[in-house]
């Protein structure tokens, strides 16, 4: 397990900040929480070097591609052995629907939240993809209806360590 970095409050509001928008610039986020731009630039780049910051990505929306059918499935493999597991992921994540695989306990080994143009795209999926394989023993959908986006990932306060709950004010505003 990585080690956490340690972060002061201008660090905590800069990726505050950069959660809620990637494209922000460094003048502003500089004018936003009172650096100068180049301690700014410095920040995010010491951010971006201790792992803290992983990368940028574009957020698409699945309707607008023509995937506006997403679902979880929760798969079982059996038997659950690591020759089988590699080649399952690499087989899982290269697929074109899958937007996200989480390998779990309990009941069920993996989480695959897919995206589909609709119910015919998902039962063949389905079928032709996860059941059809030989470690794979069950495989159960769960339509989506709605999804939202929740605040930025902050570290939690030391209160909030000891108690083993969220802190208050840990969750900045939506945009």
């Amino acid at each position: 397990m990585a080690e956490s970095v340690a972060l002061d409050p201008v660090d905590l509001h800069i990726l505050r900040l950069l959660q809620n928008d990637a494209r922000t610039t460094y003048r502003e986020l500089a004018a936003e929480v009172g650096v100068a731009p180049s301690t700014c630039l410095d920040r995010v780049t010491r951010l971006r070097r201790s792992g803290v910051i992983l990368g940028h990505q574009l957020r698409l929306d699945p309707a607008m591609l023509g995937r506006g059918l997403e679902a979880l499935l929760l798969v079982q493999v059996r038997p659950h052995r690591r020759e089988l597991i590699g080649p399952f992921v690499e087989r899982i994540r290269a697929l074109p629907e899958s937007r996200a695989l989480f390998h779990l306990t309990g009941p069920d080994d993996y989480l695959v939240h897919v995206a589909v143009a609709g119910t015919a795209d998902l039962q063949r999926l389905v079928l032709d993809e996860f059941t059809s394989r030989r470690e794979v023993a069950r495989v159960e959908t769960r339509l989506i209806f709605q999804q939202w986006e929740c605040g930025p990932l902050l570290p939690p306060s030391e209160g909030s360590r000891a108690e083993g709950g969220r802190a208050e004010g840990s969750r900045a505003a939506a945009p």
